[in-house]
């Protein structure tokens, strides 16, 4: 998004780890290849001395060492300078711990307090299953929260533990609803985990066809997006990155589809978490605090499945793998699992790391 990237580093870093994600780097040997216990080390090194115990600094270090091990290049190690900022512009309190302000049976109301984002909303998945495995059903709200960074992280954190996981949050407004001209309402993400046994199924997506690093990527590489993007400055749906920048106006994913869904996820989250809804969040990602979000976890023993029902979700993913796919060579995948791919990729060779990050993290 725009305003996002401040600095020499960060002008070039989205461009470059987006081309990473894509494989165009790789080849061409740009990228430092750090070990995942060097990298997360390092990252710890930094909290504990910033003030975070020592276990909380572990956690806080992993969730951001594994985005990026996942290929989620954007939202995670390259987010740590920023979240360093909003730590020492007051917006993030280090010692916060969420506490909860009600329950009822399998469901509570939580206050993050401002903490960081990633721990609360990793806390809050975990309280969660444990309500799932009582009540078959788990849920937390989370008001006055933080940047989750990358939201996949608890889908995958509750499909690898056996539970079917929902999670979202509301954001800034960074997004046009449909039939609007100005961002009001946020590119708020769902994500969605179901367990399985040979490689979890995990949705993670955003409310717009391309994210603001995304358009830049294509735009300094000369490129045309694959499809309509958003509108231009004259109204008109466009596959030019340069003019959906310009006019700020990116296109939300099934038009007024993705519009809706975005509006309703910002409205459960505020009124179910009595926090902010996005109109109520400061439209600067420096200043990107106080958000909402939700937590929900299923057990599927409780639902009559022995087997958590994991033949049903390998017969899904066997009828995928079956479709005969549209281009020669790239089969039909399921959410995820690219992902799994890539870790294993990451873990062997190295997590990449653009080598001006990696600077600026060894020298903080």
């Amino acid at each position: 998004m725009r305003g996002l990237f401040t600095g020499r580093a960060w002008r070039t870093g989205p461009f470059v780890l987006f081309c990473i994600q894509f494989g165009l780097l790789r080849v061409a040997g740009l990228m430092n290849r750090i070990p995942f216990e060097e990298l997360q080390e390092k990252l710890t090194g930094i909290l504990v001395r910033m003030g975070f115990t020592a276990e909380r600094a572990t956690t806080c270090a992993r969730l951001f060492v594994e985005t990026t091990c996942d290929g989620v290049y954007t939202h995670g190690v390259a987010r740590f300078p920023r979240f360093v900022a909003m730590i020492r512009n007051g917006n993030i309190d280090i010692a916060a711990e969420p506490e909860v302000k009600s329950r009822f049976g399998a469901v509570e109301r939580w206050d993050g307090r401002r903490g960081p984002g990633n721990l609360n909303a990793h806390a809050a998945m975990a309280r969660a299953m444990e309500l799932a495995r009582a009540h078959g059903v788990g849920c937390i709200s989370m008001g006055n929260t933080n940047h989750w960074m990358r939201g996949g992280s608890y889908g995958w954190q509750a499909a690898e533990a056996g539970m079917v996981g929902i999670c979202w949050t509301n954001t800034m407004p960074n997004l046009p609803p449909w039939g609007g001209l100005e961002p009001v309402i946020g590119n708020n993400p769902l994500v969605i985990g179901v367990p399985r046994a040979e490689g979890a199924v995990v949705l993670d997506m955003a409310m717009s066809q391309f994210s603001y690093g995304a358009l830049e990527s294509y735009r300094r590489r000369g490129e045309l997006l694959p499809v309509d993007g958003g509108f231009d400055e004259h109204g008109n749906l466009t596959r030019d990155p340069g003019a959906i920048e310009r006019s700020l106006r990116p296109l939300p994913v099934g038009y007024w589809k993705g519009s809706g869904l975005s509006i309703v996820l910002d409205m459960m989250a505020a009124m179910l978490a009595l926090g902010r809804a996005t109109h109520q969040v400061a439209a600067d990602s420096l200043q990107e605090a106080g958000v909402s979000q939700m937590f929900v976890a299923m057990h599927p023993e409780a639902f009559g499945q022995n087997d958590g029902g994991r033949g049903i979700v390998d017969e899904v993913v066997a009828s995928l793998h079956h479709c005969r796919p549209a281009k020669e060579g790239s089969p039909v995948r399921y959410p995820g699992e690219k992902t799994l791919a890539v870790r294993a990729e990451n873990r062997r060779l190295g997590i990449p790391v653009d080598p001006e990050l990696w600077e600026q993290i060894r020298t903080m």
